[in-house]
């Protein structure tokens, strides 16, 4: 059983005791806290909850749902929908917050409660801790008979969310129809089963194949949108002699693209592409965090902007992109963030622009692939334990680095002149994680190796 607290909100497996899962006293516990909490600081006492399609989304979902209620919270249920639907709906609804039910790309034992602020954007660091605190201590009072909140339920946020990429300027339909794309589409049988499919009709899409559409919970594979899990989708599109295939993982905030010969477009390159495609038309600068690409920072400064790092988390990289005034940003995970539409990573909006930038280029997805700069990435990972010390291990490695640039910002990450390694703990699971990227595949792997061997050394 695990339970993890962070800025990605408050996450766990199912079952097990209070404390060491997502049980079902540990949901009422921050549920109850979060609902004081952001009540008191907006001038509403109005949450949005949404939800994936996961198997014990129901159950989370009426526990929170009473839970609010038994504050004196009214809640606007959106049912089945995505993080950025949510995300879209909170000021929509002028609520103090919101929460998303939703683990993203952990497998089906996991759930989460993603917080939300009164912008429809994750709540920072700082507000997390007192969110915590106040979990820990319970020191306030439940609603009486008279005083417990009200449900309604609103079903209309996935039309309200397709008008709203409909109506960005940057999104063409008339071209994106013209093009006459055949898509086939693996949405790990959750609400990107209806969003995205309702998404591609409404963009003058014809030709849907869709694998894993139904929202029913049951994963078919990792839901990571990842090469290894998305086999399948790459079969179907070469099957198919489709245009492309989209995948996009359980809460539909991460997207990434199989090109027409079954090969990935990588999920690095989604908004490499879709940030090249703005800023050919509203210069400016960009942000992605620090285990993403290179190739942001080249084409942003192909376009003459400038490129920026933060820290992991879409909090982190939204603060950034506010700070620098950013036109787009995200994460290399197939994170794309349009402040256009909102602040928060937006599977839809991505597949808007991604889609008028492929059928303006009139080129096939694999020839759109080779026009930017290529640099291939290793993924590891390192389990946590008891004995393992993550401070003091960062810290042993920073010091065999010390004459090389690094950032210790979030982790370690150390950038030699063609390759860069970067070592963090994860906000998701009991991991470290450790990214590398260089010019090539085998330099990327001997790196993560040579890396790996160093933790291992240190932490004998």
């Amino acid at each position: 059983m695990t339970l993890i607290k962070s800025i990605s909100g408050i996450r766990g497996t199912i079952g097990g005791r209070p404390g060491e899962g997502l049980t079902p006293v540990d949901i009422v516990k921050f549920t109850a806290a979060f609902g004081k909490y952001i009540t008191a600081k907006a001038n509403s006492k109005k949450i949005v909850v949404g939800r994936d399609a996961r198997l014990s989304g129901e159950m989370v979902r009426n526990i929170v749902i009473g839970t609010l209620q038994s504050i004196g919270v009214d809640v606007v249920d959106l049912g089945l929908s995505t993080t950025p639907t949510v995300e879209i709906a909170v000021p929509d609804e002028k609520a103090a917050g919101g929460i998303i039910l939703t683990a993203s790309h952990n497998p089906a034992e996991w759930n989460a409660l993603k917080l939300l602020n009164e912008k429809g954007e994750f709540i920072n660091d700082a507000e997390g801790k007192e969110v915590l605190a106040l979990a820990d201590d319970l020191d306030f009072d439940f609603s009486d008979v008279q005083a417990l909140g009200r449900v309604t339920k609103d079903d209309s946020y996935l039309n309200k969310h397709i008008e709203k990429i409909l109506a960005l300027e940057i999104v063409d339909k008339e071209a994106i129809a013209n093009a006459g794309f055949t898509i086939a589409v693996d949405a790990v049988n959750s609400t990107g089963g209806w969003f995205v499919p309702a998404l591609l009709k409404a963009l003058g899409v014809s030709t849907v194949y869709e694998l894993y559409c139904e929202p029913n919970g049951r994963f078919p594979h990792n839901p990571e949108p990842l090469a290894d899990n998305l086999k399948d989708l790459s079969a179907l599109v070469k099957e198919k002699k489709a245009d492309l295939g989209i995948a996009v993982d359980p809460d539909v905030d991460r997207l990434c693209f199989v090109m027409e010969n079954g090969e990935m477009f990588g999920e690095e390159y989604t908004l490499v592409a879709v940030a090249d495609y703005i800023l050919q038309h509203s210069k400016g600068n960009t942000v992605s965090n620090l285990s993403s690409t290179r190739a942001l920072k080249d084409v942003t400064e192909k376009h003459g902007g400038t490129y920026y790092a933060a820290a992991v988390g879409e909090v982190n990289v939204v603060t950034k992109m506010k700070e620098v005034n950013a036109v787009i940003g995200g994460e290399g995970n197939g994170g794309v963030i349009y402040p256009a539409t909102h602040y928060g990573r937006d599977a839809l909006a991505g597949i808007g622009i991604f889609l008028t930038h492929l059928a303006k280029s009139r080129q096939k997805i694999s020839a759109l692939r080779s026009s930017y700069p290529s640099y291939f990435m290793a993924k590891r990972k390192v389990t946590l334990t008891e004995k393992l010390d993550i401070d003091q291990l960062l810290n042993a490695m920073e010091q065999r680095y010390l004459e090389i640039p690094h950032s210790t910002i979030d982790g370690l990450k150390i950038d030699f002149e063609e390759e860069w390694a970067h070592l963090r703990k994860s906000n998701t699971e009991p991991i470290i994680r450790v990214y590398t990227e260089a010019p090539t595949q085998r330099r990327a792997d001997l790196l993560a190796d040579k890396i790996l061997s160093e933790i291992e050394a240190i932490a004998s």
